[in-house]
């Protein structure tokens, strides 16, 4: 019996050994490697509380610019040559940026002057006092109006000697274009007779007759060359005479400058005879009989202007139109047919003139 239990006990203890061998042989499984929590930035804010950045509009006022004139805005002279002017800077900046108010037809000084001075009072950043015979008036309403900026011509006088600093001039070389349709004039007459309507003997319409005069001669001194001049920017019945009496006399040819040339051109076209034009390009009144137009470009000076008027300067400065800053332009009637002489001519003229070979004497 005693046997019976020291064997129990043996087997029992075998079988606890074998238990623990078994257990030993197993590899343990690891615990699965915990994922890392992503890094959040200490200035990071949640989703939910961001906020959408807004825009700061800011609204730019236009440039705002009134123009008075002594004649009409469609007179295809003078006052029109400023008109496209502003309209051509408008169609550059957009209307939306560049304002354009007018008052035309202002003869009577007196009423311009209150036009001028109705737009100062307004607000506007530059008013334009379109003709000589506006100077008076400016000295009287600019110094009232000191951050509004005052522009006229054709003059060179800014007013600074008399303490006034808003006010700029602006004047063109007109006889440089006159030159030019006066060399091409002497290339066109048979007569040897060419006549011109001239309104009143002063300013740049001096200059444009006094040009067109030497460039006929220059190139033919056995041209006669009349001159009259009518004593009016504006009367057409009077310019019509003048130019009739120029043709009775054997003028195959006729230039003039102002708004008076109106007159004048239709009596060209009723008598056959060639027409230079000046300030616009004037074609479109007779273009059976129009050959070239010496034709201002005043916003290569206005774009200056404004810029200095947007830098806070309001005056001082004068301006000047010239073939070589392209102010000064010569534009040639596409129906009427000039020889390849003659247009080389008129050309190369333009090319002595812009490189100082031609000097241009006005007597």
């Amino acid at each position: 019996m005693k046997k019976v239990y020291i064997l129990m006990l043996f087997v029992l203890f075998a079988g606890l050994l074998l238990t623990g061998c078994g257990q030993a042989d197993v590899p343990a499984e690891e615990p699965a490697a915990a994922e890392p929590a992503e890094a959040e930035s200490a200035d990071a804010e949640p989703a939910e509380a961001e906020e959408a950045e807004v825009e700061e509009v800011v609204e730019v006022e236009p440039f705002r610019v009134a123009l008075v004139t002594p004649s009409t805005i469609n007179d295809l002279a003078f006052s029109q040559s400023m008109y496209e002017a502003l309209l051509a800077i408008q169609a550059e900046m957009g209307a939306e940026n560049f304002e354009i108010v007018y008052t035309d037809s202002m003869f009577v000084v007196d009423d311009a002057a209150a036009a001028i001075r109705d737009y100062a009072s307004q607000g506007y950043d530059l008013v334009l006092a379109h003709g000589s015979q506006y100077g008076s008036s400016l000295v009287e309403i600019a110094p009232d109006f000191p951050e509004t900026s005052f522009a006229w011509g054709t003059t060179v006088d800014t007013f600074e000697e008399q303490g006034i600093t808003n006010v700029f001039a602006y004047t063109a070389l007109e006889e440089e274009g006159g030159y030019i349709n006066g060399v091409l004039a002497a290339s066109l007459t048979e007569s040897n007779i060419i006549g011109v309507v001239g309104p009143i003997e002063t300013g740049a319409t001096k200059l444009y007759v006094g040009g067109f005069v030497a460039g006929v001669q220059d190139t033919n001194p056995d041209i006669e060359v009349n001159v009259n001049w009518i004593g009016s920017f504006g009367d057409v019945a009077l310019s019509a005479e003048a130019a009739q009496t120029h043709i009775n006399a054997g003028a195959d040819v006729l230039t003039g400058t102002s708004q008076q040339v109106v007159g004048a051109i239709g009596k060209a076209e009723e008598n056959g005879v060639l027409w230079f034009g000046s300030q616009a390009n004037q074609t479109s009144l007779a273009p059976s009989i129009v050959v070239a137009n010496e034709v201002y470009k005043w916003d290569v000076i206005l774009d200056d202007m404004i810029e200095l008027i947007k830098a806070g300067t309001y005056g001082g400065e004068v301006f000047t139109l010239n073939l070589e800053n392209g102010g000064i332009a010569i534009e040639y009637n596409p129906d009427f047919e000039l020889t390849e002489e003659q247009r080389a001519l008129a050309d190369s003229t333009v090319e002595q003139i812009i490189a100082g070979e031609i000097t241009i004497v006005i007597e």
